[in-house]
């Protein structure tokens, strides 16, 4: 009975919470912007984002919303994400080695199912996951499990069908609200707390998409009453609210319109306006599959990085690969776990050097594409 009670509440609970955010939601979607209306729609939005993150914060409390369990595997993983059938299943057969269960109806792939694409020296997992749809990063049609896999990945592939292009938006829509940010870089906002004074606000550049009262607004909606921010690039309010919650993942996405073998040029034309792709393929004829392999393999910012033994030349045959912005550290840790607490110093050929063969002590130094790095080990 105690159970029963319990459950009870906790639904009306979850009902409160939905109704607030369908208020809030309603009231940015009728109130025009404008210069008198900006500060009204950044406290609108603040207070939208709090009551999500809140909800967020106790539906993970009880276990809701879990993904799939894959383990990494590669150099780097990338997940096709979109509504269901638009050709996942298909496309992951053309660029890896998966052997994914394909059919022409809706929820065909009803768990996460991996593929290795192997491409300029990379092995690259590729997850297919179950269509998302409208709603899934509240939970419906199993989309937080879906969006919750994406947030482990490093890229996110947006699959879209060439009959559907009004899919995009919804899709788009239901990654943001999950927290993922793609192909944009973290706000330059610094803020740090302090006991008293108020809010002091200094900026290295002139805001135009928001004003300083709108700012020192949604901070106080988030309990920043006193603190010190630097602004450092003209942002939104949308930007800033990321920045006070700090949990929001940035990482590279792709548009890719698919089964464009199946209209005419024209009709092609017109969708590509709407949808703007980075790529235009058939996954079931294999058109543009190559192409999207080099795509994914730049937007990933792949660098090549070659071992050298003691005493020998360079193994320049076969790279390891890294990625953009990693150190020493993280080329240990692909080697040996053990190399990080055995390292003595390694000497560099290659730009991240200031001469041939320069003894690097510091496992905090940043390789860069191509280098040649001999490791010296205790």
């Amino acid at each position: 009975m105690a159970q029963q009670l319990n459950l009870k509440d906790a639904k009306s609970h979850d009902s409160a919470y939905h109704r607030k955010i369908k208020e809030l939601e309603e009231e940015l979607s009728t109130t025009k912007y404008n210069k008198k209306t900006q500060g009204h729609i950044g406290l609108v939005k603040a207070k939208l984002a709090k009551l999500k993150e809140d909800y967020h914060k106790k539906a993970s409390s009880k276990g809701k919303g879990e993904g799939f369990t894959v383990r990494r595997t590669g150099d780097a993983t990338v997940i096709l994400v979109g509504f269901p059938s638009v050709g996942k299943s298909t496309l992951l057969n053309a660029i890896t080695n998966a052997n994914s269960p394909v059919g022409a109806y809706a929820f065909t792939t009803l768990t996460c199912i991996p593929g290795l694409m192997e491409y300029n020296h990379a092995k690259i997992q590729v997850l297919d996951v179950p269509g998302i749809v409208e709603g899934a990063a509240t939970g419906r049609g199993r989309g937080k499990e879906v969006l919750a896999c994406a947030q482990s990945a490093d890229l996110v592939i947006i699959l879209v069908d060439i009959f559907n292009p009004e899919h995009l938006d919804v899709v788009q829509g239901e990654i943001y609200e999950t927290g993922l940010r793609l192909n944009q870089k973290p706000p330059q906002v610094r803020i740090g707390r302090k006991i008293r004074g108020g809010i002091d606000l200094g900026t290295t550049v002139k805001l135009t998409k928001v004003n300083e009262e709108t700012i020192k607004n949604i901070l106080k909606e988030f309990r920043l009453e006193n603190c010190n921010v630097v602004i450092r690039e003209d942002i939104t309010d949308d930007q800033l609210i990321d920045a006070i919650e700090g949990n929001k993942k940035y990482i590279p996405g792709i548009i890719v319109l698919n089964k464009i073998d199946m209209v005419t040029r024209e009709e092609l034309e017109r969708v590509n306006s709407i949808v703007h792709p980075d790529i235009c393929v058939s996954a079931e004829n294999k058109i543009n599959t190559e192409e999207l392999k080099e795509l994914i393999f730049k937007r990933l910012e792949f660098m090549r990085v070659y071992c050298k033994e003691i005493g020998k030349k360079a193994d320049i045959g076969i790279p390891l690969i890294m990625r953009k912005g990693n150190t020493l550290k993280d080329m240990c840790l692909k080697l040996h776990k053990d190399f990080i607490s055995k390292f003595r110093f390694a000497r560099i050929w290659g730009k991240s050097a200031r001469f041939p063969g320069m003894v690097v002590r510091r496992l905090e130094h940043m390789l860069q594409d191509n280098d040649i790095v001999e490791i010296h080990l205790n």
